[in-house]
């Protein structure tokens, strides 16, 4: 039993012995068997995690395959963006991953080289104080504001300027001594013209009408034409065409100078009546208002001078019975009333100056022009 004992003891005591050395030799292992010890369960569990992985991966793709919509894909331009904005460790998925050998981001020459100009260097953010950019964009409104002022305030001197000038201001001022009348004759006085005429002295030229100076003008009697005009910076010229008196209404021994149509002109007593055509009436103003005397003056007025300067007696006895005597009785011209007159007048000018057709014959009736009497 003892030796059994003993030697029991000294077998167990070896045995204890051994594994004390077992056990004392378990914390003595390198580093280097723990890492591979790692590694080994890593990839044990790496590769569970894979296999894993990846039957919920193709099962997930078998489930999700269908749905294919393209407006949850992304643009390729924004994924190669976020892939060169993110840092990627390249490797075997699972292997130990030494953080020592990673490659360590730059944040400063990032910012830089985003920051960099056109010419490579870095421009600095503007920092805006927005206090004094509101100050600038007042001080720029109220230079905005003087210009347009001052603008418009030049506008309005010019244009004010320019109105004194043209409409107020004696440069262009038409004086009374400044207007010419011409054509004016013993019927028509150059004093009757110049008195319409001076009414628009005093005045711009510019406000002066000559069409209005031209139409008082012609409502003179004995005038057929008028013409004014202007003459800058200040004088006025007025020509107007005066005819003699279509004749001479003769009642006892007062002569009344009359155009043809029928208009009283100035006094005539000391002109000289030679060549105008007289008619014989009553009443030199009450004969005006006469049918008959209204046809001998438009028939007086729209002779020629030289058959007018042959009249020697006009009578009209009624509208239709207009003779004239010329040469005091050597010819006699019946011309009835005052139609188709340029007819007429052709007539008996071809018939009293061709000897052939009068021959001794005094009196030519056209109050038929288309059958003329001869007597």
């Amino acid at each position: 039993m003892g030796g059994r004992n003993a030697s029991g003891r000294t077998v167990g005591g070896r045995a204890k012995a051994g594994q004390s050395k077992v056990l004392r030799s378990e914390p003595a292992r390198s580093e280097s068997a723990q890492f591979k010890a790692a590694q080994v369960r890593g990839g044990r569990s790496s590769q569970v995690a894979r296999s894993s992985g990846s039957s919920r991966s193709s099962q997930s793709s078998r489930i999700s395959q269908p749905d294919r919509s393209p407006r949850f894909s992304r643009p390729a331009e924004q994924v190669e963006q976020q892939s060169s904005d993110v840092t990627v460790a390249k490797g075997r998925q699972g292997a130990f991953v030494d953080a020592r050998r990673l490659h360590s981001e730059d944040y400063v020459a990032e910012t830089l080289r985003q920051t960099a100009g056109t010419l490579g260097v870095a421009a600095r953010p503007k920092v805006v104080d927005f206090t004094e950019r509101a100050k600038e964009r007042k001080r720029a409104s109220a230079r905005v504001i003087v210009v347009r002022v001052a603008v418009a305030a030049g506008v309005v001197a010019v244009v004010t300027g320019l109105v004194w000038l043209l409409f107020f201001s004696t440069v262009f001022r038409l004086e009374s001594a400044a207007i010419s009348v011409t054509g004016a004759n013993e019927w028509v006085s150059e004093q009757t013209i110049h008195d319409i005429a001076d009414k628009q002295a005093g005045k711009s030229l510019f406000l002066v009408s000559t069409r209005d100076v031209a139409d008082q003008l012609q409502d003179i009697p004995g005038v057929s034409e008028a013409k004014v005009t202007k003459r800058f910076p200040k004088a006025m010229n007025v020509a107007v065409t005066a005819q003699r008196p279509a004749a001479m209404l003769k009642s006892g021994e007062t002569l009344t100078a009359v155009d043809a149509e029928g208009r009283v002109l100035n006094s005539v007593s000391s002109q000289n009546v030679d060549g105008i055509p007289v008619i014989e009436v009553k009443d030199a103003q009450a004969s005006l208002e006469n049918r008959s005397v209204k046809e001998a003056l438009t028939i007086l007025g729209a002779l020629p001078e030289s058959m007018r300067q042959q009249i020697t007696k006009v009578t009209a006895e009624t509208q239709d019975s207009v003779t004239t005597t010329l040469d005091d009785g050597e010819r006699v011209i019946v011309w009835g009333d005052s139609s188709q007159l340029k007819l007429k007048m052709a007539v008996v000018d071809k018939i009293i100056n061709d000897p052939k057709v009068i021959g001794d014959k005094h009196q030519v009736d056209v109050s038929a022009p288309l059958k003329p009497i001869i007597k």
